[in-house]
């Protein structure tokens, strides 16, 4: 086993011994075999790393760290110099299309199955220009430059609401830029800084670490700073780069990452192209529903499952200012983590919009675990979309996103516990087989069938699949959750007609019945007929509603709280505090620890709530990693220990 060091004093032509450092991560790249260390130490390094090979097992992976104590970036920008003032505070420079090979972000737009182009047609590239770091507004031609339109809101696509944007009353920093045959010309206005004595950056690589082989596991990715990469719009019916990810293998750690700036995804834990590469778009004869069915049994061809794909751990990132996603996922997340990582401002910028945006984006979630994550600032929170199934999204603190959690068409089970939903839109549930127990709901919860799309479903803990069904609604758990008000109509106003209820608490659900004998008594005569339009069961007990928050009308034991409440979210940097100011009665231990024994099995997987072991899932941890004992009783909420009346409780 080699330590290969990496330094901005080195040459490729050195042995990478400590006293005889390469020049390049991508040097180093080549020669690293399974086992192998790559430290790379103080500095800046503008390449794209792509790893040669991978490692052979957990124990003989291929690790590329930062040096113990020093700051290394590697970024898929490059600087440029040369500007020349025009007009006012608009200058433009002359960058030779060497500087890109064979790719040039200012050429490609942001394109892609169900990205939404604007009724205008103009459109987005992958190319972005930096001013110290920031990343500056493309605009469309080069009259806009001069004279920005001042833009301090952007209609969100599925409220239709306009949606404040980061830093309204800053000055537009804005660009456009031209592609000739030679050299692409791009003009800027900096707000008045003179370029030529500032950092001006543009990103000319489409990713930062991310290979361009399959099947190269058992990689590490310490350390890091990574920033600036051009990457493209990433639909789960396409080829998913990001700025660093494995690129369809096994068992890659992606951890203590400083990540921002990625045009659009950052993390990738996604498919590849020969399952499909926006062939709805490019095709037009099929919609990328049915692209997306196909593209589940063709990765099934081509080795989707446990020994091959997946297994991933991310953890204790940093991730920031990115324009979809700061984890994206189609197919080859599966049997992943998801932990310890603080994500904000994704997708804020809204440059562009479509179906694809949130911090953690993840089809085929199948035995995921997203834990411990601190998501805010950002359009949506966590969405997990399609065949969520094992999946468990536990002690996460979301505030201030557009929407907190989305789950889409999905059969389950899955589980949802011990999380600070605390956004105006909490929950957003578009399909069944969930047990929601012990999290704090801020804001409305809005639940809804999709009977136009069937989608898969697996054989327990396994990427085989059992069959495919569409999503009744109903058939989902609720257990000793809080729920703090939310101005339920107000705060959300879907688009269209036909929408799911919306509520503050569970009562959206009254329509479903108690028990599984209580359904099965609502069906007729005759095979698939006789369920259609009948609602499936809910299973609601032992929940907490304040602030007008209401329960469903069939629960058990529910408690609630007349009088006003009040819930405000304290960001202190490292800390998050929530302040809370609940009736009397809300902090009574109520609630016994609930495992996968307590929750009756889902109805169309057949399934119950397992770990991936097998063995019965126990949510006996809180949002601050206290552990519940058997036999003890607890408040409804995502604390073990909650003090009644006003109080300030930490969450993160």
């Amino acid at each position: 086993m080699t330590e290969l060091h990496v330094a901005t004093t080195g040459s490729d032509d050195a042995d990478g011994s400590s006293a005889r450092p390469l020049r390049t991560v991508s040097r180093a790249a080549l020669l690293a075999e399974p086992g192998d260390t790559v430290t790379v130490h103080a500095g800046e390094y503008r390449e794209w790393v792509r790893p040669a090979r991978g490692g052979l097992s957990d124990r003989r992976r291929i690790t590329y760290r930062a040096a113990p104590g020093e700051h290394v970036v590697l970024k898929g920008s490059e600087r440029v110099t040369g500007w020349v003032p025009t007009t006012g505070t608009v200058w433009r420079a002359e960058v030779p299309n060497t500087l890109f090979g064979e790719f040039n972000p200012f050429a490609v737009e942001v394109d892609g199955d169900w990205l939404l182009h604007p009724p205008t047609g103009a459109r987005k590239h992958l190319g972005d220009v930096y001013l110290d770091g920031r990343s500056l507004d493309e605009v469309d031609d080069v009259a806009a430059v001069a004279a920005p339109p001042r833009r301090t809101v952007a209609v969100d696509q599925w409220t239709g609401t306009d949606q404040p944007l980061p830093d309204p009353d800053g000055p537009r920093l804005v660009w456009h830029a031209r592609v000739g045959a030679a050299a692409t010309t791009v003009w800027a206005d900096f707000g008045g800084a003179d370029p030529n004595t500032r950092l001006v950056e543009i990103n000319v690589r489409r990713s930062v670490f991310f290979p361009t082989e399959h099947h190269l596991d058992w990689i590490t990715v310490r350390g890091f700073e990574m920033a600036q990469a051009a990457t493209p719009w990433a639909p789960p019916t396409a080829d998913q780069p990001g700025l660093v990810g494995p690129n369809w293998a096994r068992g890659w750690v992606i951890e203590d990452n400083h990540i921002h700036d990625a045009k659009c995804s950052a993390i990738s834990l996604g498919k590849e192209a020969s399952t499909g590469d926006n062939w709805a778009r490019r095709r037009g004869d099929k919609p990328g529903y049915q692209y997306q069915l196909e593209a589940v049994f063709a990765a099934r061809r081509i080795g989707w499952d446990r020994e091959h794909v997946g297994s991933h751990v991310v953890r204790r990132n940093t991730v920031h200012d990115c324009g979809q996603n700061a984890v994206v996922g189609h197919l080859g997340a599966v049997f992943s983590t998801i932990e310890d990582n603080h994500l904000f401002r994704i997708g804020t910028r809204r440059e562009f919009i479509g179906y694809e945006i949130g911090a953690i984006k993840l089809h085929a979630a199948v035995d995921v675990r997203i834990e411990h994550n601190r998501v805010h600032d950002s359009t949506l929170g966590i969405w997990l979309d399609w065949q969520t199934q094992g999946t468990r999204v536990t002690r996460n603190v979301l505030y201030r996103n557009t929407r907190d959690l989305f789950v889409e068409v999905s059969h389950g089970p899955y589980v949802v516990d011990h999380n600070v939903l605390a956004s105006a839109v909490a929950v957003e549930n578009f399909s069944q087989g969930g047990a929601y127990v012990h999290n704090l709901v801020g804001g409305a919860v809005r639940r809804q069938p999709v009977l136009d799309r069937a989608t898969p479903y697996h054989l327990p803990h396994s990427t085989q699949v059992a069959g495919y069904a569409v999503v009744y609604g109903g058939d989902d758990r609720w257990v000793g959750n809080l729920f703090v008000g939310g101005d339920a109509e107000g705060t959300y106003l879907p688009r269209g007609a036909g929408h799911g209820p919306v509520a503050a608490g569970t009562s959206g659900y009254d329509e479903c019945p108690p028990t599984w004998e209580d359904y099965l008594a609502t069906l007729g005569e005759g095979d698939h007929v006789r369920f259609h339009g009948h609602p499936q069961p809910a299973y609601v007990r032992h929940n907490t509603y304040a602030g007008g928050a209401r329960p469903y009308r069939h629960e058990t034991e529910p408690v609630v709280l007349d009088g006003p409440a009040a819930l405000e979210v304290v960001d202190e940097g490292e800390g998050v505090h929530l302040r809370l100011d609940l009736p009397p009665g809300a902090a009574a231990p109520a609630v016994p620890l609930v495992t996968g024994a307590d929750l009756p099995p889902v109805r169309f997987v057949g399934a119950d709530f397992e770990e991936p072991d097998g063995s019965p899932v126990v949510l006996g941890t809180d949002v601050l990693g206290h552990r519940k004992e058997e036999g003890g009783a607890y408040p409804a909420g995502p604390w073990a220990v909650l003090p009644d009346g006003a109080t300030t409780v930490r969450a993160w």
